[in-house]
């Protein structure tokens, strides 16, 4: 089962919207995906709430009486959203449980302080460091003209953690959102640029 970790300690870092348009990836590639949400605020659990039953399955948690919560019978590929402040005990746990983390970052100086510790403490599990968990890196609302780009390219090589991808400030991930929809849910023709944007993290998503 592919499992897939969006975390940042610094809250509005973009993990909801990362997670949500990975998981609406995977649905549309006819996977059967549970998207988690361990964050207090429940943006992925509202997200869910919203989605059509017209458009490809995505489900939540697994939730019996006097049980843990589960993913779902059957399903290929869960993807984890996170709450700010995840450390210690709980990201431990969270390692893991997964085979690949995600990690958002927007082009601000205390966004990249704060993300180069998370960082930093990530790199010293042995999990990450052997491998077994791949670990990426994504620009969020990100203008790649600007030197702020430059500098949390330069940031992330200086942690050879060259950065997946950029993706742009773009309404259609408000739009989207609003009615539990992800980029991969529009015509190809509508979100060209933003498909364009995320081709090299599918890429790195579905490399085995």
């Amino acid at each position: 089962m592919r499992s897939v970790l969006i975390a940042n300690p610094k809250g509005g870092a973009g993990k909801s919207t990362l997670a949500t348009n990975v998981a609406g990836h995977f649905a549309t590639q006819g996977a059967r995906v549970m998207l988690g949400d361990i964050d207090r605020q429940q943006s992925a659990r509202h997200w869910l709430a919203a989605r059509s039953p017209l458009l490809s399955p995505i489900a939540g948690w697994d939730i019996e009486p006097d049980q843990p919560a589960r993913p779902p019978r059957g399903t290929t590929h869960v993807v984890l959203d996170t709450p700010a402040g995840l450390r210690g005990k709980r990201l431990d746990a969270m390692v893991r449980m997964v085979d690949r983390i995600l990690v958002p970052v927007q082009p601000s100086l205390f966004d990249i302080l704060a993300t180069g510790d998370f960082l930093t403490e990530l790199a010293s599990y042995k999990r990450i460091s052997s491998g077994k968990v791949r670990l990426g890196v994504i620009g969020m609302r990100v203008d790649t003209r600007t030197r702020a780009a430059q500098e949390l390219d330069r940031f992330c090589a200086s942690l050879d953690l060259p950065v997946l991808a950029y993706l742009r400030n773009s309404q259609l991930y408000v739009q989207t959102a609003a009615h539990g929809m992800s980029i991969f849910d529009l015509s190809r023709s509508r979100a060209q640029t933003d498909r364009q944007q995320w081709q090299p993290i599918i890429d790195w998503l579905d490399t085995p």
